[in-house]
């Protein structure tokens, strides 16, 4: 008997699914990559002093970075002119901070920066002393910030905004500096309302200020901190900076394991020589999700959005029509990162 030829066509296409099948499943058990060589280096790495650092120490606290062969140098910043321009000039590897820092080096001081990973949502509040009510109130005032033109005061900027406020013109700014600075200022007339993130939201609240509310409510989401380096020496240092960056997930990770609490709580009190309830405080801070750390500290696509867009609104920067988010980034260092983490 003679075999239809639809017979023949139905065992080939079941023989090639099979096939395919198998080819799909060997390519999955596939060993990974193997991660860079450990290598020993000394890495340094400007940061404000912030909870927002929380993967690095707990990265150092549990090794994951001595597991690499990298030796970690932290270096804290009094603001972000400082460090966008220590950056650009070598004074260190790897900057953690507001990527909105990130675009200003590129598209202001026009150097050759890139964005490698996220971080968080920023986790700043509004932070008023006791006799402002509602961001109108600061007519007349001071707005405190760290610089004018990046990041956090430019949320704080459209905030005003959007309560018919002009800056220069209603209020005045007032580039004092870091977060640790602004928190004082509260504390005297020159200083009326500034952006607070933990543990120094919570600082500021113990010594009288309030919270006019979460940026994530009155602006919405936001790529707060994350890392960012210069092009040229991430080209020339791919295995040191992806080792870093594997740390980097790690201690995230850590953070956001519910099983670490007692740990992230431990690091965060011995680091801001903060007592417990305030550390409790910081740390349902850090694990908000939105609010907090992103997950594996990845980027928040839809929140760099916001950043670029804001920055075209308040800055007028190309043309108030924001560029595409490829343009500041090279999230490949990251992505191989992740495949090492844990290991």
């Amino acid at each position: 008997m003679t075999a239809s030829p639809f017979s023949f066509r139905g065992l080939a296409l079941t023989l090639l699914v099979g096939l395919t099948t198998l080819l799909a499943g060997c390519a999955a058990l596939a060993p990974l990559a193997p991660p860079p060589p450990n290598d020993p280096v000394t890495l340094r790495i400007n940061v404000f002093r912030g909870s927002s650092n929380i993967p690095i120490y707990m990265a150092i606290e549990r090794g994951d970075f001595a597991r690499r062969g990298i030796k970690p140098e932290l270096q804290f910043t009094p603001n972000s002119t400082q460090q966008r321009e220590g950056l650009a000039a070598g004074k260190f590897e790897i900057a953690v901070a507001a990527v909105d820092n990130a675009v200003a080096v590129i598209e202001v001081a026009k150097q050759n920066a890139v964005i490698v990973a996220g971080g968080d949502g920023g986790m700043n509040e509004m932070m008023v002393r006791p006799d402002i009510t509602r961001a109108a109130d600061v007519r007349g005032k001071t707005f405190v910030v760290d610089a004018p033109n990046t990041a956090y005061a430019l949320i704080g900027r459209k905030i005003f905004k959007n309560a018919g406020l002009v800056d220069g013109k209603d209020y005045q700014l007032n580039p004092l500096g870091g977060t640790e600075a602004r928190t004082k200022s509260l504390e005297s007339p020159a200083g009326p309302a500034t952006m607070l993130n933990p543990p120094w939201t919570f600082v500021a609240k113990e010594r009288g200020a309030k919270s006019l509310g979460r940026t994530i409510d009155l602006f919405g989401p936001y790529q707060a901190s994350g890392v960012y380096v210069m092009r040229p020496w991430a080209a020339a240092n791919a295995g040191a900076l992806e080792r870093f960056l594997g740390a980097y997930i790690d201690g995230c990770r850590a953070t956001l394991n519910s099983a670490n609490r007692a740990q992230v709580l431990d690091v965060l009190q011995k680091s801001f020589q903060l007592d417990k309830a305030k550390a409790e405080l910081t740390y349902e801070a850090l694990t908000t999700p939105g609010h907090g750390l992103n997950k594996d500290c990845a980027m928040n696509m839809e929140g760099f959005k916001n950043v670029l867009a804001l920055r075209a609104e308040m800055e007028g920067q190309w043309g108030g029509v924001a560029p595409a988010p490829d343009r500041f980034m090279d999230l490949s260092y990251y992505q191989r990162a992740l495949q090492h983490a844990g290991r």
